[in-house]
């Protein structure tokens, strides 16, 4: 970058005027406390507004009242301004309260003042393993000659068996603790830069869907011309780099048997001797926790910018429509107006009327009509062998247990699958029991159902055999 390009940056930039502003101590400190402390997002007014009286109250009980004399929601609104844009201020669909969120840049320098506080350990050794890992991942990965992927696999199943002989001779290397720290801080480390991505993800997502509706808002083609252009622009979005790669990352912490193995992973971690100092340590067991609301909200995003230019699709049909209406109006209006007064002269002009000539010899001769006839015997049927009892064998499937299912199951997470809440309570009348948790989930506003994510669905039927289902993907999320 050169002196041009970091001077914008520095007139331009919400983050750099962060830094410059007057009361940036006292925004850093409430967004560490409100948003990356406890790593939260989409947070309503009110409850920030309490929050920050909170934090203000503090202050000026220990600098006095004229520190900084105005009220909360001042506060918020200022940071929220266009001109600062520290602060995403919007609304949630169905709800009169604004909510608001970290926006990037503001994290960014977030992030950059903690980091200015310096560390007491510095990982080295392991981003230098990741270093390793992931270059040889890009360079083995990448090579196309089968000889050679064949031999470095080769290489590695060596290292596999000799590792194995090694620990069955009884020479077992266990991580020092330094070893072990330096991972664990690492692991932190990324675990909160992920989080911190997902709030770029969605300005990204934005700036596609802003680029979409401009385009839209000034066009001045045919219709089907703008809907190839629409359905174009929508499909960019899903295949666009950032979002195949937030597509990669929702389908890999979607997986059942890689979430399962990311539980047990962070669980053992707890469990490490040399990591029974760190402060908290069982913080780490909530890492998919935390993902999982942050990941489904991008996904939100994503739905809510095809539901809008879906809107602005069909606002221009009703303009079209509109305007087509008016011009039949004003035609009928000049022909009710010219209906006493006919103009003089040649007012229209039509093409007079053929004759059609029929020839008789092709005429089609005379066909009787064919008398249907219709067998009036009544047969009775043979009913003996019929099982009348299938007609007393119905059954009901109570919705309320299955509400108090999903209910039981939320209560000790933020969001829970179908495929989780029946292994907590198993289906006990197979189809049936499924197709109306489909109905549930339809008709709640706290679930979501995703068609492009097939799971699969066991029971056991009262004989012990199992049978297997598969179905899309259903989230029920805790009511906020």
């Amino acid at each position: 970058m050169d002196f041009f390009a970091i001077n914008s940056l520095r007139e331009n930039h919400a983050g750099w005027s962060l830094l410059r502003a007057q009361n940036a101590p006292l925004a850093l400190s409430f967004f560490m406390k409100a948003f990356t402390g406890p790593n939260q997002r989409d947070i309503g007014r009110q409850q920030l507004v309490d929050h920050l009286d909170d934090v203000l109250f503090g202050l000026r009980d220990v600098y006095g009242e004229d520190k900084f004399p105005r009220p909360a929601g001042e506060y918020l609104d200022d940071w929220a301004a266009p001109e600062k844009a520290w602060l995403r201020k919007y609304y949630v669909p169905g709800q009169d309260e604004p909510h608001y969120d970290l926006t990037p840049a503001a994290e960014d320098v977030v992030r950059w003042v903690e980091n200015l506080r310096g560390r007491d350990f510095v990982a080295t050794q392991s981003r230098l393993t990741s270093i390793f890992a992931v270059l040889k991942a890009l360079v083995q990965q990448s090579e196309t000659d089968p000889e050679v992927r064949l031999a470095e696999l080769q290489r590695q199943r060596d290292g596999i068996d000799a590792e194995i002989q090694r620990i069955r001779d009884g020479n077992i290397r266990v991580m020092t603790a330094p070893e072990a720290l330096d991972h664990f801080q690492q692991l932190t480390t990324l675990a909160k830069d992920l989080l911190s991505d997902f709030r770029e993800v969605e300005q990204n997502f934005r700036k596609l869907d802003r680029q979409v509706r401009e385009q839209i808002a000034t066009w001045d083609g045919t219709q089907g011309e703008l809907l190839e252009t629409i359905f174009a622009n929508q499909q960019g979005i899903s295949s666009s780099l950032q979002g195949r790669t937030f597509q990669g990352f929702w389908d890999y912490l979607m997986s059942p048997q890689l979430r399962t193995e990311l539980q047990d992973l962070l669980q053992r971690a707890t469990e490490i001797e040399a990591l029974s100092g760190v402060e908290d340590l069982h913080a780490v067991t909530r890492l998919h926790q935390d993902w999982l609301p942050a990941v489904d909200q991008t996904q939100g995003t994503v739905r809510q910018l095809s539901e809008q230019m879906r809107r602005l699709l069909d606002d221009k049909v009703f303009l079209e429509n509109k305007r087509i209406m008016r011009l039949v109006r004003s035609i009928e209006s000049s022909a009710l107006g010219s209906r006493e007064a006919p103009p003089s002269g040649v007012f229209m002009e039509i093409a007079a009327q053929s004759v059609d000539v029929a020839l008789p010899f092709e005429r089609p001769l005379y066909e009787p009509s064919r008398k249907m006839m219709v067998d009036d015997d009544v047969l009775a049927a043979d009913d003996s062998d019929v099982d009348a009892g299938a007609l007393f064998s119905q059954f009901h499937v109570d919705k309320e247990r299955l509400q108090a299912n999903v209910d039981a199951v939320l209560a000790g997470a933020e969001q829970a699958t179908l495929v989780e809440v029946t292994q907590a309570h198993p289906l006990q009348q197979g189809l049936a029991e499924i197709v109306a948790y489909y109905q549930l989930a339809s008709e709640s506003e706290w679930a979501n159902i995703h068609d492009d994510v097939p799971q699969q669905l066991q029971w056991k039927l009262p004989d012990g055999s199992t049978r297997e289902a598969t179905i899309d993907q259903i989230i029920f999320v805790r009511p906020a």
